[in-house]
């Protein structure tokens, strides 16, 4: 059962999360739903974006699960349609949708002399166009045009909030994965513009950048078989003061405080770091 970090009251709300089943937003899902919103999750898995919707009514809450694709506005305005139905107009969009993809990522953290002539590794100079714009694509389009579709029943609408994810990667970029890291950055600088392009019409823009957290997209590169830490992991947790992951509940808080209008009234175009020291440690 969901334990909420404070009470607070999203009843009178309509809530779109992209991206939905997948670990993050799932909780995301499972968070605004208790606190009272109605809740429709999509996600290109409709199946597991059903599963969850009837989880969260199992346990008293309100949702649908819908497949809709974040890439392709017709989806996405099936999706609306859909969402309009059943439970009127959208006062909150969490953009979730997202993540990175094998072709738009270096086997090596540095490129070293002779690296050229090594088959079995993919330097800079390898990177396949075809990837790098996938996980643009996915990340900064994939917040775009949900916005452009669900953003449209939030004007005029004061209690109207937008979350977009955003990640550590947007701050100093991590190695091996300059795609990600890029299009993350790209996110923030878009919730930053949105908030100025929406100010006058009532609708608040920010974002969360998660540190590490396990998800299922990451899992493989942070535990090995025996669920011992990778040598990426071991590093990655020597450079977060608190020496671990996060916990998914872990972010609820944030979310729920920029989704509050009571909490976060004046509080737009901000991107907040729930990362376990992680942007604030120099390493030494």
């Amino acid at each position: 059962m969901t334990k909420l970090p404070f009470e607070t009251d999203l009843s009178s709300s309509v809530a779109v999360i992209t991206g939905g089943a997948g670990v993050i937003c799932s909780s995301f899902a499972k968070t605004v739903a208790k606190a009272g919103a109605k809740v429709a999750v999509l996600d290109l898995n409709g199946d597991a974006a059903k599963a969850l919707a009837d989880e969260i009514n199992s346990e008293g809450g309100c949702a649908i699960g819908l497949s809709a694709n974040v890439l392709d506005k017709n989806s996405l305005l099936e999706a609306k349609k859909a969402v309009n139905d059943a439970f009127g107009k959208v006062d909150i969009l969490i953009n979730g949708a997202g993540g990175n993809n094998p072709k738009g990522t270096t086997s090596a953290e540095y490129y070293e002399m002779g690296d050229e002539d090594k088959e079995d590794l993919v330097s800079f100079f390898d990177l396949d166009p075809a990837g790098i714009e996938f996980v643009f694509n996915l990340n900064f389009l994939g917040t775009l045009l949900p916005t452009q579709v669900f953003a449209k029943d939030m004007v005029g609408n004061k209690r109207a909030s937008i979350v977009n994810i955003s990640s550590m990667n947007a701050f100093t970029p991590l190695t091996k994965i300059p795609a990600y890291s890029g299009a993350k950055a790209a996110v923030s600088n878009f919730t930053q513009w949105l908030s100025v392009h929406f100010s006058k019409v009532g609708i608040r823009v920010n974002a969360i950048a998660p540190g590490f957290f396990l998800t299922n997209q990451n899992r493989g590169l942070l535990l090995k078989e025996d669920g011992s830490l990778t040598p990426r992991s071991e590093k990655i947790l020597s450079q977060t003061p608190f020496g671990r992951f996060g916990d998914v509940s872990e972010l609820s808080g944030t979310l729920l405080y920029l989704l509050t209008y009571e909490a976060s009234s004046f509080v737009s175009g901000i991107v907040i770091p729930v990362d376990g020291g992680f942007s604030a440690y120099s390493g030494v």
